[in-house]
Formats: structure tokens, C-alpha cells, sequence
């Protein structure tokens, strides 16, 4: 039983700094001003008139709608889809046969991904003021659009090595953002390539988001998540350390 309580003790402290790293999300938002673009680009010809060429920095947020690379956009591998971003999954079911400690024979189902793919071009964000390119730096963003997802049927076994082993099939799965789609991206802007470019902060402290959701939508989640790993990670603690001692004592 002191096993089981060492566990729930764990879950308990993973929890709190989950709830941690809410907080610091959700007050990072609030810290940070949401500007629009052409005012980013007056600092950064100040600076240049100044004669500091390619050293504007500032971490903020700001609001667009998603635009293609000047290459064009990209084309989504699965469905073919125009998109300024996309990701797609290759995940392949297999129902194996094991042997229990009793030296009995079972059957289980396990999941494989054989391929996770996220595209690394940047776009830009349009707001009514200005354009400003977006690094995603490999980046996923928030709630991207899911506009494919296919389960192919497996061929049987999986091969002589496999023996026990079937292959029960392959889902493929696809996410996106179009041209148009309304962005929030709160990350650090710079002007190191010339153009102002918003992208992952150099600091590890500092915050990269993209998301699809406004930024009062994704603070409102963060303080639910928040409560919900401080109140779960806090009763998980309570218990797992209630079973180690009753345990230690019995």
C-alpha cells in the first residue's frame, strides 16, 4: 500500500507545478501588451534612425489574421488543404499477445506513432495596421483546426518476427491553419533578418504562444487548469501520504 501512496504523492507534486506553470502562463499574458504592428514598426525605425540596425527587441502580443509565406501557402501532405501551417500523425494500432506472471496467455492492444510531422515555414500575421512575419520555431500552436482523420484497416499479422502480433490498422490525422484564420501570439519581436518578425523569446523565462482562441479564452482556461492541478494535486498528496503512514504504522 506505501507503493500506491508514494504514486499518488508524486501525481500530487506533478500536479502543483502543472498548476504552476499555469500561473506563470496565464500572469505572462497579463504583463505583456497587445500592440498593434504598425507601432512595433515606429520603435523599430527609431532605433534605426538612431543607427541600431537589427537590435529591436520586445516581448509581447499581438493580433491578426494568419497570411502565406511570400513563397505561397503551404499544402496540407493528407488532404491537400491550403494552409500557412499544418501537422499531420501516422499512428498504427497493433493487438499483441503476452504472457501474465502466471504464465498465462492475454491479449492487449497497444498505439505506435510512426510519424509526427509539423511543418517549420513561416507566415505572417495581418492586423489593420500592418504585417509582421511569424517563426513558429516548430512550435504547435493552440486548438489548430482538425480536418482530417482516416483509420485504415491493417493487413493481419505483422510479420514471421511478430508472431501473436496483428496489425489492426493505421489512423492518419491532419491539423491546420488556413489563410485567414484569426491568430493571438504572444512571443518576442525582432527585426535580426531586417523585417519585424515575431517568433519564441531568446529567454527561457519569457513565453511563445499561438493560438486560435482570444486571449481572455485562453486565460479563463488556464486559471480552470490551474485550480483544477492545485485542488487535484493537493487531495492526491493528502491521500498518498494518509496511505504511507497507515501503512508504516500497520
Amino acid at each position: 500500500m506505501w507503493i500506491v501512496g508514494l504514486v499518488l504523492v508524486a501525481l500530487g507534486v506533478a500536479g502543483f507545478f502543472a498548476a504552476q506553470g499555469s500561473r506563470k502562463r496565464r500572469h505572462a499574458m497579463i504583463a505583456a501588451e497587445t500592440l498593434p504592428i504598425a507601432e512595433l514598426e515606429e520603435h523599430r525605425r527609431t532605433l534605426v534612425d538612431l543607427g541600431t540596425t537589427g537590435g529591436f527587441r520586445k516581448v509581447c502580443e499581438v493580433v491578426g489574421a494568419a497570411h502565406p509565406h511570400p513563397d505561397g501557402p503551404l499544402r496540407a501532405p493528407q488532404s491537400g488543404v491550403e494552409c500557412v501551417w499544418y501537422r499531420q500523425t501516422v499512428v498504427h494500432k497493433v493487438s499483441e499477445s503476452y504472457r501474465d506472471s502466471d504464465g498465462d496467455w492475454h491479449r492487449r492492444e497497444r498505439s505506435e506513432t510512426v510519424l509526427d510531422d509539423t511543418s517549420r515555414q513561416g507566415y505572417a500575421l495581418v492586423d489593420d495596421t500592418g504585417i509582421i512575419g511569424v517563426d513558429p520555431n516548430g512550435t504547435a500552436p493552440d486548438r489548430p483546426e482538425k480536418i482530417h482523420e482516416r483509420f485504415e484497416p491493417g493487413g493481419g499479422s505483422s510479420g514471421f518476427w511478430d508472431r501473436g502480433s496483428e496489425s489492426l490498422g493505421m489512423t492518419y490525422t491532419e491539423w491546420v491553419i488556413r489563410p485567414g484564420q484569426r491568430l493571438y501570439v504572444l512571443g518576442e519581436v525582432h527585426d535580426r533578418i531586417g523585417p519585424l518578425v515575431i517568433g519564441k523569446p531568446e529567454s527561457s523565462s519569457d513565453h511563445f504562444i499561438v493560438s486560435t482562441r482570444t486571449e481572455q479564452e485562453i486565460r479563463d482556461s488556464a486559471v480552470g487548469s490551474q485550480r483544477w492541478f492545485a485542488w487535484g494535486g493537493t487531495a492526491l498528496a493528502v491521500i498518498g501520504a494518509v496511505l504511507v503512514v497507515v501503512d508504516l504504522l500497520t
